[in-house]
C-alpha cells in the first residue's frame, strides 16, 4: 500500500539540515507500517524498538548518553549502526517519555544518526493541563500542545510529519488506478469532465470504506463489504477502549456522549455543533475539556467560524462556533450504520444526511492536501451575524479562498454568489458532482478532484 508521505520521509532522510524525525497520527492510521517499510526499502539496516510494556527501557534509557544507547542497541539487534546505513526506530513513545526525550540528545550528539520516533498523539504533560482530571491520567497529544507544555519533549530538536487515513487518491493508488492517478495529477482539469463518471464511481467506494488502512486493505483484498464494516466497527470500539484507558476518569462519560453525538450533529441542517444536543441542558463548560480530548487525541477535526473573509483568517476566528468532523469517512458511515446500498448505489450517499458524508470527504482531503504537515493550514467556515448566510468552508494560502460544497450536480450556489459580488478580492471554490467549469470569480470542481485542487493551490 502507497502512502503520499514516504516521499517526505525520503526528503528527510536526504536533507542536510535533518533532525530525529516524529511522525505522528491518531491510531491504526499505518504510522508503524510506514516507518516499518521506509526503513526497509531506504537503508541497509533497520532496527525497531517498541517502547510499549518493554522491559528493556528502563536500561536502554538510564541515561541520555547516546554512545551507550547506540551501543546497547546495536547488542539488542546484533546490527552495527552506521551513519547513512542504519535506521532507529522508537514507536509508540508516548508510552515511554525518556525516549522521547533522548531526541533532543540524538539531535546534538549524534546528528549523523537516522532515527525516528512515532508518537500515537497520546502524551502525559503537566497537571495544570487537567486542572480537574484525575493525577492518573494527566494525559495529551503533543500534536495539538505547545511543545514546552508537553513533558520531556524535545522542542526545536526534532522535524515532525502528520500520518492522516489514507486520502481518495491514496485510495485510488491501492485499487491499481496509477494511471488514473496520473492523470489526476498533471492537472489538465477540463480533460478530466470525460473520467468523471469513473472517478464518481469510484468515489462511492471511498465514500464506504474511507482512508483506515487495514479497512482499505481487506477492500482491495477481498471485496468483502460485510468485512469492511466489521473492521471499521473494530476500529471504533478500540477508540473509545483507548478513552477508557487514556482519558481521566471524569471525562470518559462526556468524550463518550460528545463522540457519539456528532453523527447526529452533522446530519442538521445547521452543522454548527450545539451541546444541547448531546443531552439536554448541555452547556461548553461541562463539555469543553471532552472536546479537546477528542482533537488531541487526532479523532476529530474541530473547524471555527470565521466571522470576515479576511487575511489573516485567525484574526477574526470564533472560538465558541465550531463544527466537529470525525477523523475518517468510513468511520463516519459506520458510526451512523449506513447502509452499504445508500452509499454505493446510486448518488444517495452524497446527498443522504444533509450532504454531511460530502462536507466530511471534502474537510478529509483538505488535510491530506497539506501533505503531513504538523502545523497544516487552518479550514475555517463562515456565517454572518444572524445566520442567514453560511459558507461551508473557508482558507487561506496567497488569498482568501470561501469554498461552497454541493452532494450532487447543482450548481446553484446563493449564499457563495453573494460573498463573491461583495468583495471582488476572493475567489470561489464549488466543489460538486458536476464537471470542471471556470468562471470569472469562481471554479466548479468535481468532487472526486478535492484533494489534487486543493494541493495545487
Amino acid at each position: 500500500m502507497e502512502r503520499f508521505l514516504y516521499n517526505q520521509l525520503k526528503n528527510w532522510k536526504d536533507s542536510k539540515t535533518r533532525k530525529p524525525l516524529i511522525l505522528e497520527g491518531a491510531r491504526q492510521v499505518g504510522k508503524t507500517w510506514l516507518l516499518k517499510q521506509f526503513g526497509k526499502n531506504e537503508f541497509e539496516n533497520f532496527i525497531y524498538i517498541n517502547c510499549d510494556n518493554n522491559p528493556q527501557m528502563e536500561s536502554l534509557f538510564a541515561d541520555y548518553d547516546v554512545k551507550r544507547i547506540l551501543r546497547n542497541l546495536s547488542a539488542i539487534s546484533n546490527i552495527k549502526i552506521e551513519s547513512g546505513k542504519c535506521f532507529i526506530v522508537f514507536d509508540e513513545v508516548q508510552e515511554f517519555p525518556k525516549a522521547l526525550t533522548s531526541l533532543k540528545y540524538f539531535c546534538e550528539d549524534a546528528p549523523e544518526i537516522h532515527v525516528a520516533a512515532a508518537l500515537t498523539g497520546l502524551q502525559r504533560v503537566p497537571t495544570r493541563m487537567w486542572a480537574k482530571a484525575d493525577k492518573s491520567a494527566r494525559i495529551l497529544p503533543a500534536k495539538f500542545l505547545s511543545r514546552q507544555d508537553v513533558v520531556g519533549f524535545p522542542v526545536g530538536k526534532v522535524d515532525s510529519l502528520y500520518l492522516y487515513p489514507l486520502s481518495y487518491m491514496e485510495f485510488l493508488v491501492a485499487l491499481g488506478k496509477n494511471i488514473l492517478v496520473e492523470q489526476i495529477r498533471n492537472h489538465n482539469w477540463q480533460e478530466l469532465n470525460a473520467l468523471n463518471p469513473q472517478m464518481t464511481e469510484l468515489l462511492r467506494q471511498y465514500y464506504f470504506t474511507g482512508g483506515m488502512p487495514a479497512v482499505v486493505k481487506s477492500y482491495v483484498e477481498e471485496q468483502d463489504l460485510q468485512k469492511v464494516r466489521t473492521i471499521q466497527n473494530q476500529i471504533l470500539s478500540d477508540y473509545l477502549n483507548d478513552v477508557s484507558k487514556h482519558a481521566p476518569k471524569t471525562e470518559i462519560p462526556k468524550i463518550t456522549l460528545v463522540w457519539n453525538s456528532i453523527p447526529s450533529q452533522l446530519a442538521k441542517e445547521n452543522k454548527k455543533f450545539i451541546y444541547g444536543a448531546i443531552k439536554k441542558g448541555g452547556r461548553a463548560k461541562e463539555f469543553e475539556n471532552a472536546i479537546q480530548w477528542l482533537i488531541n487525541a487526532g479523532l476529530v477535526h474541530k473547524i471555527n467560524r470565521t466571522k470576515k473573509f479576511e487575511q489573516p483568517l485567525k484574526f477574526y476566528e470564533d472560538f465558541d462556533c465550531f463544527k466537529l468532523y470525525v477523523n475518517d469517512l468510513g468511520l463516519l458511515g459506520a458510526m451512523a450504520q449506513a447502509p452499504a446500498s445508500e452509499i454505493l448505489v446510486g448518488n444517495s450517499a452524497f446527498s443522504s444526511y444533509k450532504g454531511s458524508f460530502t462536507e466530511q470527504y471534502v474537510a478529509q482531503q483538505f488535510y491530506s492536501a497539506d501533505s503531513g504537515d504538523v502545523n497544516s493550514r487552518a479550514l475555517y467556515y463562515y456565517t454572518n451575524e444572524n445566520s442567514t448566510m453560511e459558507i461551508d468552508f473557508v482558507f487561506q494560502t496567497d488569498k482568501v479562498y470561501p469554498v461552497e460544497v454541493k452532494a450532487e450536480q447543482n450548481l446553484k450556489a446563493k449564499s457563495l454568489s453573494t460573498v463573491l459580488k461583495n468583495d471582488k478580492k476572493l475567489f470561489g471554490i464549488r466543489f460538486s458532482m458536476a464537471d470542471y467549469i471556470e468562471q470569472s470569480q469562481m471554479v466548479n470542481v468535481p468532487l472526486a478532484l478535492a484533494e489534487e485542487y486543493l494541493r495545487s493551490l
